[in-house]
This record gives structure tokens, C-alpha cells and sequence, in this order.
């Protein structure tokens, strides 16, 4: 097998989205515009009700999917096709907006700590105006996997033989929350030819002997194995891969399609109230 390396590190950059919702965008920002299929990786963490309380109120989305992944808090999601679902510590929301959704993510809390993380993932050319669909996935039905130098929950792809509960997806991903004691140890297979990052959120890491601190994506190289490992203190890390698209992209704000025609079809469509 071939380590993969790391061939980047981006640091987050100060954003807010939503109705002022403060983040950190670290896919779709001036260092990384994207890594194929990913477009956008935000994480919004804090304990100050002001940074979060006014949510994300009712919007448009076109020919992507929205992967929420909650650490802490609550947030409640609507959507114009009358759906509601909680977002919950250790919850996962796959949303697949395919042709058009109108939605809403607002907190049910008003103060305490709100933390996870939002990844935008492409859709290619053929499923971009399929119907939209969900995958809402609650805290137990994620699985853990402990192994000597921590636990890895399972969102999407396998570890050690055990299968996530996010299913069906197109581009076949692997989506891993790594939990690492004080010097523990992680390796897994990822599929050859996926794009590939980690992004530490707790502690710091060191990614195919590379130091990775809090806060930071590492952009993996091509290879079938990725090896982690915590230093003095426990540390965390998401670990994300899927199949790239290679396909031309057209982005203005919620829409994501092939041409800029689509995007002006998207706007009219959203406008004549066809989402």
C-alpha cells in the first residue's frame, strides 16, 4: 500500500454566512476555491449565542449536497416540501438538493457551545435535476469502531469492516470522524483515486509525518493508505475522501451546475417559484 502524503496545509479564514452566522471556511476560500468533488468546508464553533442565534432562515440550493456533521448544539431543519429534522450532537443531515430545495437551519438553543461542520459535495452533470432526497441520521446510528489508539465513528465508507449508514451517494465517499488518544496510532485504506483531506479540529496531529495543527486541512496526495497519529495530548480529526468529477463547474452563491446558462435557468426557476 501507498501512504498518502500531505501535499497542502490551508488554514481556515474568517467568514460569516447565513443571517451572520460566524465560521471558518476552509474549502472555497481564497487559498482552496475547491478540491474536486468538494466545493466548500465550513466549521462554525462557538459558545456565544450572538455567532450563531440568528441561523440560516429560508434558502435556495441547485445541483449539490449539503453534508451537515454536529459536534454540539442543536439545529432544526424546514424545507418548502414540508421536512423537518433535528441536528443534534453527533447527528449527521445528507442532504441531496438535486433539482431545488427551499430550506431553513436555525438553532434550538440560545446559548452553549454550537460546533460542526457543513461540506458542500458536487453532483455530476446526470443527477444535478434529480429529486431531492435526505439522509438524516441520528447520534446511535452511527457507528464506533475502538481500536488500541482510539475510536473512529463511521459516517460514510468503511473502517475496519464496518459500514456508515450514509448510502447511495455517487461519489462513493468515505467520511470518518477520528478520535486519537494522548500517542495513538490510526491507519485505513482509502480508495485509490479519491481526493482526500484531514482537517484536525481538536488537538494537533501528525498526518503521514507531517505536524497538522488545530484548525488546519491537510490536502492529501494520491496513495491507498492514510496514517495519522496524535502527539502528547488527544487529538481529532475529520477524515474525508470521494471520487472526483472532472467536470466543468458553474457556482454563483447556492447553485451549482456545468454552464453559466444553468446558473441563469437556476435563478429564473427559483424566482417562478419551481424549486
Amino acid at each position: 500500500m501507498t501512504t498518502r502524503q500531505v501535499t497542502g496545509l490551508v488554514r481556515g479564514q474568517a467568514a460569516s454566512d447565513g443571517a451572520g452566522v460566524k465560521l471558518s471556511r476552509v474549502i472555497g476560500n481564497s487559498q482552496v476555491s475547491m478540491l474536486d468533488p468538494f466545493l466548500m468546508l465550513d466549521e462554525f464553533r462557538s459558545d456565544e449565542a450572538g455567532d450563531y442565534i440568528a441561523g440560516f432562515p429560508d434558502h435556495p440550493h441547485r445541483g449539490f449536497e449539503t453534508v451537515t456533521y454536529m459536534l454540539a448544539g442543536r439545529m432544526r431543519h424546514h424545507d418548502n416540501q414540508g421536512n423537518s429534522g433535528l441536528l443534534e450532537a453527533g447527528s449527521v443531515q445528507w442532504m441531496t438538493a438535486g433539482r431545488g430545495i427551499v430550506h431553513s437551519e436555525m438553532p434550538e438553543q440560545e446559548d452553549g457551545l454550537m460546533w460542526g461542520f457543513q461540506l458542500w459535495v458536487n453532483l455530476p452533470a446526470r443527477d444535478k435535476m434529480m429529486p431531492p432526497r435526505y439522509q438524516d441520521i441520528r447520534p446511535e446510528q452511527v457507528p464506533e469502531v475502538a481500536f488500541d489508539g482510539g475510536k473512529v465513528r463511521v459516517i460514510a465508507g468503511e473502517f475496519a469492516g464496518v459500514a456508515g449508514p450514509v448510502e447511495g451517494i455517487v461519489t462513493a465517499p468515505l467520511y470518518l470522524d477520528v478520535r486519537l488518544h494522548a500517542g495513538g496510532q490510526f491507519a485505513t485504506a482509502v480508495p485509490e483515486g479519491h481526493h482526500a483531506f484531514a482537517y484536525v479540529y481538536q488537538g494537533g496531529a501528525v498526518i503521514a509525518g507531517k505536524p497538522v495543527a488545530r484548525g488546519q486541512l491537510a490536502i492529501l496526495g494520491d496513495g491507498d493508505r492514510v496514517e495519522a497519529a496524535a502527539g502528547d495530548e488527544p487529538a481529532s480529526l475529520i477524515l474525508v475522501a470521494a471520487q472526483p468529477l472532472r467536470e466543468p463547474v458553474a457556482r454563483y452563491g447556492p447553485f451549482v451546475m456545468n454552464s453559466q446558462a444553468e446558473i441563469y435557468q437556476a435563478f429564473a426557476d427559483f424566482r417562478e417559484g419551481r424549486f
